[in-house]
């Protein structure tokens, strides 16, 4: 029954996300305990008259890893490509060299069969679009960001030089965008950002998920210096201590949710769209528009943001005023 109901979310990514045409060929990167959902998809390419190719891949032993050469190089040869996996493989420099040759993905990261009926996926694309566009352009090249919250975050950042990514599930050629997730984001110029970061809602990676104390990290000249908190925090603070990599405490983006339809569950690509929150992204930003690639990538996330950008009020607690 399953495979029946999770067509309408198959044709969503297809034709309104990645706007498939007769003849191409989409390639659909998955592993095996994601199958199901990456023959929805084929089969929803094969409706479109384009030609399906699955590649089931290992599962990658950690976000951020690259996918095998032949599988990347499969994604640059493509005209489209999915990405329906369990570990992030969004910021890779696979997915970089793939957009680079005029490529367009959607990535489906920790997808279920459920995600694919119920939630972010219902969401009208088209219509949020263009506030996702006001919101990114605003972020875009701010000399100076500041985002607080009644929860404890005051942190400070310039984006000079930075592009801002409008990221609503629908993608051109030499684009990629997550779905469900709406986000518009911005990747803070290294070393820049200064000040607190408190995560109260989610933070959807190895096995942490929906927050049931605040995680504080201090920031100082870029990078995350000091993380405080209960089990969960200690947690992060673990997984990012055996990376063995300083660039995993770069502060890689602040990115706007804006999907009305999401709900922090602890899936990644739900949790990071809901409506009016905040995510701090931590680690690799050389798909976002930075020059750091480190062992993974993790995102931080907040409600009831309040956030500026060179004087201009784009959220007030939680709420979007563009």
């Amino acid at each position: 029954m399953k495979e029946i109901l999770m067509a309408r979310g198959a044709q969503t990514v297809v034709q309104t996300c990645l706007g498939v045409r007769p003849g191409e060929q989409v390639l659909i990167v998955t592993e095996g305990d994601k199958l199901s959902i990456a023959r929805s998809i084929a089969a929803a390419v094969y409706a479109a008259k384009a030609e399906p190719v699955i590649s089931v891949m290992l599962p990658r032993q950690r976000d951020g890893q690259e996918p095998p050469l032949t599988v990347a190089e499969a994604m640059k040869q493509s005209d489209a490509f999915v990405a329906v996996v369990g570990r992030s493989i969004t910021h890779t420099q696979a997915v970089k060299e793939a957009c680079k040759r005029g490529s367009r993905g959607i990535m489906l990261t920790q997808f279920t069969e459920d995600l694919m009926i119920h939630g972010g996926m219902e969401a009208d694309f088209r219509d949020v679009a263009p506030t996702c566009r006001a919101v990114a352009a605003k972020l875009a090249g701010a000399e100076q960001v500041r985002l607080t919250t009644p929860h404890g975050t005051d942190l400070t950042f310039s984006a000079r030089g930075r592009r801002g990514n409008a990221m609503y599930c629908i993608v051109e050629p030499g684009e990629f965008s997550p779905a469900p997730t709406v986000e518009a984001n911005v990747s803070p110029l290294e070393g820049t950002a200064q000040g607190v970061i408190v995560a109260n809602a989610s933070i959807p990676y190895i096995g942490i998920g929906v927050l049931e104390e605040p995680v504080i990290c201090t920031v100082q000249d870029g990078m995350i210096v000091k993380i405080q908190g209960g089990r969960q925090a200690e947690l992060l603070k673990k997984d990012l201590d055996s990376k063995q990599d300083p660039n995993v405490y770069n502060i890689a983006e602040l990115g706007v949710g804006l999907n009305p339809m999401c709900r922090f569950m602890g899936f990644m690509l739900e949790d990071e769209g809901v409506y009016g929150s905040v995510h701090i992204g931590i680690g690799t930003n050389i798909t976002l528009g930075g020059q750091l690639k480190a062992a993974c990538h993790y995102d931080l996330i907040m409600t009831e943001p309040t956030l500026t950008a060179d004087g201009a009020t784009l959220l007030h607690q939680g709420q979007v005023l563009l």
